[in-house]
Protein backbone atom coordinates (compact mmCIF):
# COMPACT_ATOMS: atom_id res chain seq x y z
CA UNK A 1 0.00 0.00 0.00
CA UNK A 2 1.41 3.60 -1.12
CA UNK A 3 1.68 5.85 2.09
CA UNK A 4 -1.87 7.61 2.85
CA UNK A 5 -0.76 10.87 3.74
CA UNK A 6 -2.89 14.18 3.34
CA UNK A 7 -1.31 15.11 0.23
CA UNK A 8 -1.67 11.51 -1.55
CA UNK A 9 -5.17 11.22 -0.47
CA UNK A 10 -6.10 14.66 -1.64
CA UNK A 11 -3.27 14.70 -4.82
CA UNK A 12 -2.59 11.18 -7.02
CA UNK A 13 -5.13 8.90 -4.78
CA UNK A 14 -8.25 11.72 -5.78
CA UNK A 15 -7.10 11.92 -9.21
CA UNK A 16 -6.60 8.36 -9.90
CA UNK A 17 -10.80 7.47 -8.41
CA UNK A 18 -12.60 10.63 -10.08
CA UNK A 19 -11.60 11.05 -13.50
CA UNK A 20 -13.66 14.34 -14.76
CA UNK A 21 -14.21 15.60 -11.64
CA UNK A 22 -10.45 15.69 -10.52
CA UNK A 23 -10.38 18.75 -13.31
CA UNK A 24 -13.44 20.43 -11.34
CA UNK A 25 -11.61 20.13 -7.75
CA UNK A 26 -8.43 21.27 -9.00
CA UNK A 27 -10.05 24.32 -10.06
CA UNK A 28 -11.93 25.67 -7.09
CA UNK A 29 -10.39 28.12 -4.64
CA UNK A 30 -8.18 26.75 -2.14
CA UNK A 31 -10.19 26.68 0.84
CA UNK A 32 -12.97 24.68 -0.91
CA UNK A 33 -10.50 21.73 -1.78
CA UNK A 34 -9.76 19.54 1.10
CA UNK A 35 -13.25 19.56 2.32
CA UNK A 36 -15.14 18.78 -1.00
CA UNK A 37 -11.98 16.41 -1.97
CA UNK A 38 -12.92 14.48 0.95
CA UNK A 39 -16.44 15.01 0.75
CA UNK A 40 -16.00 13.01 -2.77
CA UNK A 41 -13.13 10.42 -1.32
CA UNK A 42 -15.32 9.39 1.96
CA UNK A 43 -18.74 8.95 -0.52
CA UNK A 44 -16.32 7.24 -3.48
CA UNK A 45 -15.48 4.40 -0.84
CA UNK A 46 -19.03 4.03 0.10
CA UNK A 47 -20.20 3.92 -3.57
CA UNK A 48 -17.37 1.28 -4.38
CA UNK A 49 -18.81 -1.03 -1.48
CA UNK A 50 -22.46 -0.80 -2.70
CA UNK A 51 -21.62 -1.68 -6.12
CA UNK A 52 -19.19 -4.67 -5.27
CA UNK A 53 -21.34 -7.00 -6.82
CA UNK A 54 -19.40 -9.92 -5.85
CA UNK A 55 -20.38 -9.59 -2.16
CA UNK A 56 -24.05 -9.92 -0.83
CA UNK A 57 -26.26 -6.64 -0.28
CA UNK A 58 -26.62 -7.70 3.13
CA UNK A 59 -23.04 -7.79 3.62
CA UNK A 60 -22.70 -4.61 1.86
CA UNK A 61 -25.59 -2.91 3.56
CA UNK A 62 -23.80 -3.42 7.17
CA UNK A 63 -20.21 -1.96 5.99
CA UNK A 64 -22.12 0.73 4.63
CA UNK A 65 -23.78 1.61 7.43
CA UNK A 66 -20.88 0.54 9.33
CA UNK A 67 -18.67 3.50 7.26
CA UNK A 68 -21.30 6.06 7.88
CA UNK A 69 -20.97 5.51 11.63
CA UNK A 70 -17.34 6.08 11.97
CA UNK A 71 -17.77 9.22 9.39
CA UNK A 72 -20.23 10.92 12.09
CA UNK A 73 -18.03 9.43 14.95
CA UNK A 74 -21.16 7.06 16.24
CA UNK A 75 -19.19 3.70 15.74
CA UNK A 76 -18.50 3.16 19.33
CA UNK A 77 -22.03 2.19 19.77
CA UNK A 78 -21.54 -1.44 17.59
CA UNK A 79 -18.35 -1.96 19.91
CA UNK A 80 -15.77 -1.91 16.32
CA UNK A 81 -12.35 0.24 16.71
CA UNK A 82 -11.98 1.75 13.73
CA UNK A 83 -8.59 0.07 13.55
CA UNK A 84 -10.30 -3.51 12.90
CA UNK A 85 -13.46 -2.09 10.35
CA UNK A 86 -11.02 -0.54 8.23
CA UNK A 87 -8.66 -3.94 8.31
CA UNK A 88 -12.12 -5.46 7.38
CA UNK A 89 -13.39 -3.17 4.92
CA UNK A 90 -9.28 -3.78 2.96
CA UNK A 91 -10.25 -7.84 3.52
CA UNK A 92 -13.87 -8.26 2.63
CA UNK A 93 -14.20 -5.03 -0.44
CA UNK A 94 -10.38 -4.14 -1.21
CA UNK A 95 -9.64 -7.58 -2.19
CA UNK A 96 -12.67 -7.66 -4.50
CA UNK A 97 -11.33 -5.03 -6.54
CA UNK A 98 -9.71 -5.37 -9.73
CA UNK A 99 -8.82 -1.40 -9.91
CA UNK A 100 -5.92 -0.68 -8.02
CA UNK A 101 -6.91 2.72 -7.33
CA UNK A 102 -10.37 1.21 -5.88
CA UNK A 103 -8.48 -0.91 -3.87
CA UNK A 104 -5.69 1.59 -2.48
CA UNK A 105 -9.27 4.02 -1.92
CA UNK A 106 -10.48 0.99 0.35
CA UNK A 107 -7.36 0.42 1.98
CA UNK A 108 -6.88 4.77 3.18
CA UNK A 109 -10.15 4.67 4.98
CA UNK A 110 -8.62 5.41 7.82
CA UNK A 111 -6.08 7.70 7.06
CA UNK A 112 -9.49 9.79 5.33
CA UNK A 113 -11.23 9.65 8.69
CA UNK A 114 -8.14 11.01 10.19
CA UNK A 115 -7.83 14.12 7.92
CA UNK A 116 -11.69 14.35 8.57
CA UNK A 117 -11.28 14.53 12.32
CA UNK A 118 -8.31 17.68 11.41
CA UNK A 119 -11.41 19.44 8.93
CA UNK A 120 -12.64 22.79 11.43
CA UNK A 121 -15.95 22.17 12.83
CA UNK A 122 -17.95 23.66 10.48
CA UNK A 123 -16.28 21.61 7.53
CA UNK A 124 -16.26 18.41 9.12
CA UNK A 125 -20.10 18.72 10.09
CA UNK A 126 -20.63 19.60 6.67
CA UNK A 127 -18.92 16.79 5.45
CA UNK A 128 -20.58 14.34 7.75
CA UNK A 129 -23.85 15.44 6.16
CA UNK A 130 -23.01 14.95 2.96
CA UNK A 131 -21.29 11.10 3.50
CA UNK A 132 -24.34 10.96 5.34
CA UNK A 133 -26.92 11.60 2.83
CA UNK A 134 -25.45 10.24 0.04
CA UNK A 135 -25.00 6.93 1.93
CA UNK A 136 -28.46 6.85 2.58
CA UNK A 137 -28.95 6.30 -1.33
CA UNK A 138 -26.74 4.02 -1.44
CA UNK A 139 -28.51 2.42 1.01
CA UNK A 140 -32.10 3.29 -1.15
CA UNK A 141 -30.13 0.87 -3.64
CA UNK A 142 -29.21 -1.84 -1.89
CA UNK A 143 -32.69 -1.97 -0.35
CA UNK A 144 -34.91 -1.02 -2.92
CA UNK A 145 -33.50 -3.45 -5.91
CA UNK A 146 -32.42 -7.24 -6.02
CA UNK A 147 -29.16 -8.72 -6.18
CA UNK A 148 -27.55 -7.80 -9.21
CA UNK A 149 -27.30 -11.57 -10.07
CA UNK A 150 -30.89 -12.84 -9.13
CA UNK A 151 -31.47 -11.76 -12.68
CA UNK A 152 -34.93 -9.89 -11.43
CA UNK A 153 -35.79 -6.13 -11.99
CA UNK A 154 -37.72 -3.51 -10.17
CA UNK A 155 -38.96 -0.02 -10.83
CA UNK A 156 -39.41 2.95 -8.54
CA UNK A 157 -43.01 3.41 -8.45
CA UNK A 158 -44.13 7.01 -8.60
CA UNK A 159 -42.23 10.51 -9.88
CA UNK A 160 -42.10 11.35 -6.75
CA UNK A 161 -39.14 8.58 -5.56
CA UNK A 162 -37.03 9.12 -8.89
CA UNK A 163 -36.91 12.58 -7.69
CA UNK A 164 -36.52 11.91 -3.91
CA UNK A 165 -33.30 9.24 -4.89
CA UNK A 166 -32.09 11.91 -6.96
CA UNK A 167 -31.84 14.42 -4.40
CA UNK A 168 -29.96 12.02 -2.04
CA UNK A 169 -27.43 11.03 -4.75
CA UNK A 170 -26.71 14.59 -6.33
CA UNK A 171 -29.38 17.23 -5.10
CA UNK A 172 -27.80 17.16 -2.01
CA UNK A 173 -24.33 17.74 -3.43
CA UNK A 174 -25.38 20.69 -5.01
CA UNK A 175 -26.39 21.93 -1.52
CA UNK A 176 -23.10 20.90 -0.16
CA UNK A 177 -22.06 22.78 -2.41
CA UNK A 178 -23.62 26.03 -1.97
CA UNK A 179 -22.91 25.94 1.56
CA UNK A 180 -19.25 25.52 1.21
CA UNK A 181 -19.12 28.34 -0.88
CA UNK A 182 -21.25 30.65 1.28
CA UNK A 183 -18.67 29.27 4.57
CA UNK A 184 -14.97 29.80 2.40
CA UNK A 185 -16.29 32.42 0.21
CA UNK A 186 -18.40 34.99 2.09
CA UNK A 187 -20.14 37.74 0.07
CA UNK A 188 -19.85 35.63 -3.34
CA UNK A 189 -23.25 34.24 -3.82
CA UNK A 190 -25.62 37.54 -2.98
CA UNK A 191 -28.88 35.86 -4.30
CA UNK A 192 -31.70 35.27 -1.56
CA UNK A 193 -30.21 31.98 0.62
CA UNK A 194 -33.05 29.76 0.58
CA UNK A 195 -33.50 30.54 -3.48
CA UNK A 196 -29.95 29.96 -4.20
CA UNK A 197 -29.79 26.52 -2.02
CA UNK A 198 -32.71 25.48 -4.05
CA UNK A 199 -31.14 26.08 -7.32
CA UNK A 200 -28.03 24.36 -6.25
CA UNK A 201 -30.34 20.98 -5.52
CA UNK A 202 -31.95 21.71 -8.71
CA UNK A 203 -28.23 22.00 -10.46
CA UNK A 204 -27.00 18.22 -8.42
CA UNK A 205 -30.79 16.23 -9.94
CA UNK A 206 -29.94 18.00 -13.22
CA UNK A 207 -26.35 15.80 -13.28
CA UNK A 208 -27.90 12.59 -11.62
CA UNK A 209 -30.82 12.61 -14.21
CA UNK A 210 -28.27 12.74 -16.95
CA UNK A 211 -26.70 10.02 -15.48
CA UNK A 212 -29.97 7.86 -14.59
CA UNK A 213 -31.29 8.75 -18.87
CA UNK A 214 -27.57 7.59 -20.12
CA UNK A 215 -27.04 4.51 -17.85
CA UNK A 216 -30.57 3.25 -17.91
CA UNK A 217 -29.57 0.40 -20.64
CA UNK A 218 -26.52 -0.63 -18.14
CA UNK A 219 -28.58 -0.51 -15.06
CA UNK A 220 -31.29 -2.77 -16.33
CA UNK A 221 -28.81 -5.73 -16.59
CA UNK A 222 -28.00 -5.37 -13.24
CA UNK A 223 -32.08 -5.22 -11.68
CA UNK A 224 -32.60 -1.63 -11.50
CA UNK A 225 -34.95 0.59 -13.32
CA UNK A 226 -35.10 3.82 -12.07
CA UNK A 227 -37.40 5.00 -14.82
CA UNK A 228 -41.16 4.84 -12.66
CA UNK A 229 -43.49 2.31 -13.15
CA UNK A 230 -46.11 4.37 -13.48
CA UNK A 231 -44.76 6.51 -16.02
CA UNK A 232 -43.78 3.58 -17.91
CA UNK A 233 -47.34 2.12 -17.69
CA UNK A 234 -48.34 5.16 -19.29
CA UNK A 235 -46.20 4.56 -21.81
CA UNK A 236 -47.75 0.78 -22.22
CA UNK A 237 -44.02 -0.32 -21.08
CA UNK A 238 -43.37 -2.95 -18.47
CA UNK A 239 -39.62 -2.79 -16.83
CA UNK A 240 -38.76 -5.71 -18.84
CA UNK A 241 -40.24 -4.51 -22.24
CA UNK A 242 -36.99 -2.01 -21.80
CA UNK A 243 -35.07 -5.47 -22.66
CA UNK A 244 -36.47 -5.94 -25.35
CA UNK A 245 -34.78 -5.56 -28.86
CA UNK A 246 -37.29 -3.07 -29.86
CA UNK A 247 -37.19 -1.03 -26.63
CA UNK A 248 -35.25 2.15 -27.33
CA UNK A 249 -37.69 2.61 -30.22
CA UNK A 250 -40.79 2.14 -27.66
CA UNK A 251 -39.33 3.78 -24.67
CA UNK A 252 -38.17 6.78 -26.82
CA UNK A 253 -41.11 9.06 -25.67
CA UNK A 254 -40.82 8.63 -22.14
CA UNK A 255 -37.25 9.16 -22.55
CA UNK A 256 -38.11 12.55 -24.11
CA UNK A 257 -40.14 13.49 -21.51
CA UNK A 258 -37.76 13.13 -18.61
CA UNK A 259 -34.68 15.07 -21.19
CA UNK A 260 -37.61 17.97 -20.57
CA UNK A 261 -37.94 17.68 -17.01
CA UNK A 262 -33.95 17.05 -16.77
CA UNK A 263 -33.57 20.62 -19.27
CA UNK A 264 -35.39 22.76 -16.60
CA UNK A 265 -33.42 21.93 -14.33
CA UNK A 266 -30.43 22.57 -16.16
CA UNK A 267 -32.06 26.19 -17.28
CA UNK A 268 -31.39 26.76 -12.88
CA UNK A 269 -28.32 25.33 -12.98
CA UNK A 270 -27.26 27.75 -15.50
CA UNK A 271 -28.93 30.56 -13.51
CA UNK A 272 -26.62 29.53 -10.39
CA UNK A 273 -23.69 29.83 -12.17
CA UNK A 274 -24.30 33.20 -14.06
CA UNK A 275 -25.12 34.42 -10.49
CA UNK A 276 -21.31 33.84 -9.29
CA UNK A 277 -19.60 36.94 -9.81
CA UNK A 278 -17.34 36.87 -13.06
CA UNK A 279 -14.20 37.71 -11.14
CA UNK A 280 -14.66 34.04 -9.27
CA UNK A 281 -13.55 32.77 -12.25
CA UNK A 282 -12.07 29.22 -10.97
CA UNK A 283 -15.88 28.86 -9.05
CA UNK A 284 -17.29 29.80 -12.53
CA UNK A 285 -15.44 27.01 -14.22
CA UNK A 286 -16.05 24.27 -11.39
CA UNK A 287 -19.72 24.67 -12.23
CA UNK A 288 -19.62 25.23 -16.11
CA UNK A 289 -17.87 22.33 -16.71
CA UNK A 290 -20.18 19.71 -15.35
CA UNK A 291 -22.92 21.70 -17.14
CA UNK A 292 -21.61 21.45 -20.55
CA UNK A 293 -20.64 18.12 -20.39
CA UNK A 294 -24.06 17.43 -18.75
CA UNK A 295 -25.72 19.09 -21.99
CA UNK A 296 -23.57 17.72 -24.45
CA UNK A 297 -24.31 14.55 -22.97
CA UNK A 298 -27.86 14.77 -23.47
CA UNK A 299 -27.78 16.08 -27.23
CA UNK A 300 -25.91 12.39 -27.69
CA UNK A 301 -28.68 10.48 -25.91
CA UNK A 302 -31.39 12.24 -27.95
CA UNK A 303 -29.42 11.44 -31.40
CA UNK A 304 -28.96 8.01 -30.07
CA UNK A 305 -31.59 5.19 -31.76
CA UNK A 306 -29.92 2.94 -29.75
CA UNK A 307 -30.16 4.63 -26.27
CA UNK A 308 -31.12 1.12 -24.12
CA UNK A 309 -28.41 -0.91 -25.68
CA UNK A 310 -25.60 -0.52 -22.96
CA UNK A 311 -22.82 -1.07 -25.66
CA UNK A 312 -23.99 2.15 -27.14
CA UNK A 313 -23.85 4.36 -24.22
CA UNK A 314 -24.22 8.54 -25.13
CA UNK A 315 -20.65 9.31 -23.43
CA UNK A 316 -18.98 12.05 -24.78
CA UNK A 317 -14.78 11.39 -25.65
CA UNK A 318 -12.29 12.65 -22.85
CA UNK A 319 -10.78 14.40 -26.32
CA UNK A 320 -14.17 16.34 -26.18
CA UNK A 321 -13.86 16.79 -22.32
CA UNK A 322 -10.58 18.96 -22.78
CA UNK A 323 -11.95 20.79 -25.54
CA UNK A 324 -14.99 22.40 -23.25
CA UNK A 325 -11.99 23.15 -20.99
CA UNK A 326 -9.98 25.01 -23.03
CA UNK A 327 -12.81 27.01 -24.65
CA UNK A 328 -14.83 27.41 -21.79
CA UNK A 329 -12.05 29.56 -19.82
CA UNK A 330 -11.90 32.14 -22.64
CA UNK A 331 -15.88 32.07 -22.19
CA UNK A 332 -16.36 31.95 -18.29
CA UNK A 333 -16.34 35.62 -17.57
CA UNK A 334 -19.39 36.70 -19.88
CA UNK A 335 -22.37 35.96 -19.31
CA UNK A 336 -23.68 37.21 -22.59
CA UNK A 337 -21.07 34.26 -23.96
CA UNK A 338 -22.01 31.52 -21.63
CA UNK A 339 -26.31 31.92 -22.03
CA UNK A 340 -25.66 31.95 -25.90
CA UNK A 341 -23.35 28.58 -25.46
CA UNK A 342 -25.82 26.93 -22.98
CA UNK A 343 -29.24 28.29 -25.14
CA UNK A 344 -27.54 26.84 -27.95
CA UNK A 345 -26.99 23.40 -26.36
CA UNK A 346 -30.69 23.15 -24.92
CA UNK A 347 -32.54 24.88 -28.42
CA UNK A 348 -30.50 21.68 -30.18
CA UNK A 349 -31.70 19.08 -27.60
CA UNK A 350 -35.00 20.32 -27.85
CA UNK A 351 -35.22 20.30 -31.38
CA UNK A 352 -34.14 16.80 -31.56
CA UNK A 353 -36.59 15.65 -29.27
CA UNK A 354 -39.56 16.89 -31.82
CA UNK A 355 -41.45 13.81 -33.52
CA UNK A 356 -40.51 13.08 -36.77
CA UNK A 357 -42.14 13.86 -39.75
Amino acid sequence: MRPASREFLLGPLLKGVSRSFYLTLRVLPAGMRDPVGLAYLLARAADTIADTSLIPPEQRLALLLALRAHVNGTHHDAGESEAAFTQRLATEVGAQQTQSDEKTLLESVGPALAVLAQLDDTDRAAVRDIVTTLTQGMEFDLRTFPDERSGQIAALGEPDALDHYTYLVAGCVGEFWTRMTYAHLPGVLTSDRTATLQRGVRFGKALQMTNVLRDCGKDLRIGRCYLPASMLARHGLTPHDLLLPDASRRARPLMLELVGKTLDLYRDAVEYTLAIPALQLRLRLACLWPILIGLETLLLLVSNDAWLDPAKVSKIRRSEVYGIVARSTLAAPSNAMLRTWTGRLIASIEARSLPAR
